[in-house]
C-alpha cells in the first residue's frame, strides 16, 4: 500500500523505476551474453538454409521488421569495452568478432534495402561498406575490414583461417550465413561444419576431372597467406598446414566425386583455378 501522503500513481512510478534499476544491475552483474541468444533468435527466424545445408539465403525483409531486436543486439556488442574483451578466452573473442561482423553487415544492408542488388552498390572506394567506420566496437569507431583483417586475421592473434567460412559479406559468393550464432563452447565444431559446407558446395568449389583442375573460391586466392602460415588446428596441436594444396587434401572427398579425382587432390597434383566471385545480394525473395 502507498504510504501516507504518497498517491497511488507516484508509488507505481517509484516501484517501476526501482524495478528498472534492479534489472539494469542484474544485467550488469551477469555481463555480456556469450551465448549470443538474441542473435541466434534472429538468425533462426530469418536465415533460410538451402542446397542441402551447403548455402543459405537471408530474409532481409524480415530483419527489417525486427530491426529493433537487431539494434538491441548491436547495442550490446558496442557496449563491451576493450578491457573486458581482452580478458575473455580466445574462442569467446572469435565468436564475438564473427557475430559482430555478420550482424553489422546485416544492419548495413538494411540501411539501403530493398534498393540494392549487391553490397557493392554502396561503393567500392567512396562509401565502401567494408571500410566505412559505421559502428562502434571495443570503445572506438570500427569497420567490417577492421574486424576481419585488423583483428581476426592479425598474425599471431588467432591464426584461424576457418573464420573465412564464418564471416558473411551478404553475397552469394560468400560462405553461407550460419543459422545460429557462434559460441565459444562449440566454436571448433561450428567452424569445421562451415568449412565442410562451403567446400562441398559445387557452385563454389569443385574438381574438374576433364582438365585435372581444382576450381575453388577466390577466397583462397585473396587470402592465400592464411593457408600457408602453418595452421595447426583449433587447439594448436595438429600437424601444420603449409599450403592450400595441403588443406584441400584433407577434404578431397568433399571436392571430388570420384576416387581417382580425390587421389589427385590428395597428391597435390590438381592445378588451381579461382572462380569468379558472385557479389549478388544473398536475399531470400518471398
Amino acid at each position: 500500500m502507498p504510504g501516507c501522503g504518497v498517491s497511488a500513481s507516484v508509488f507505481i512510478r517509484r516501484v517501476a523505476a526501482a524495478l528498472c534499476l534492479l534489472a539494469a544491475a542484474s544485467a550488469a552483474a551477469q555481463g555480456f551474453d556469450h551465448e549470443h541468444r538474441a542473435w541466434t533468435a534472429l538468425l533462426a527466424k530469418h536465415v533460410v538454409v538451402i542446397d542441402g545445408g551447403r548455402a543459405s539465403q537471408v530474409r532481409y525483409a524480415g530483419f527489417r521488421q525486427d530491426r529493433a531486436q537487431l539494434k538491441g543486439y548491436l547495442d550490446a556488442l558496442s557496449a563491451v569495452p576493450a578491457e573486458e574483451f581482452s580478458g575473455w578466452t580466445k574462442p569467446q573473442q572469435i565468436a564475438f568478432l564473427v557475430n559482430a561482423y555478420n550482424a553489422f553487415t546485416v544492419e548495413k544492408v538494411l540501411t539501403r534495402y530493398p534498393d540494392l542488388k549487391s553490397i557493392r552498390d554502396f561503393g567500392r572506394v567512396l562509401g565502401n561498406p567494408f571500410r566505412d567506420r559505421f559502428f562502434r566496437l571495443l570503445g572506438r569507431e570500427f569497420s567490417l575490414d577492421a574486424i576481419e583483417h585488423d583483428t581476426l586475421r592479425r598474425p599471431g592473434a588467432y591464426d584461424e583461417p576457418r573464420v573465412h567460412f564464418a564471416v558473411n559479406c551478404a553475397s552469394i559468393g560468400c560462405p553461407m550465413l550460419r543459422e545460429e550464432a557462434y559460441v565459444a563452447g562449440r566454436l571448433d565444431a561450428q567452424l569445421e561444419e562451415q568449412a565442410r559446407r562451403f567446400l562441398s558446395d559445387r557452385s563454389r568449389n569443385r574438381y574438374d576431372p576433364a582438365t585435372g583442375t581444382l576450381e575453388v573460391s577466390r577466397i583462397f586466392d585473396w587470402f592465400k597467406e592464411d593457408w600457408t602460415s602453418g595452421y595447426r588446428g583449433f587447439d594448436g596441436k595438429a600437424a601444420p598446414i603449409r599450403s592450400r594444396e595441403e588443406y584441400f587434401a584433407r577434404y578431397a572427398p568433399l571436392l571430388a566425386e570420384t576416387a581417382s579425382g580425390q587421389q589427385v587432390i590428395r597428391e597435390h597434383k590438381a592445378a588451381l583455378r579461382f572462380l569468379e566471385y558472385d557479389w549478388t545480394l544473398n536475399d531470400a525473395k518471398p
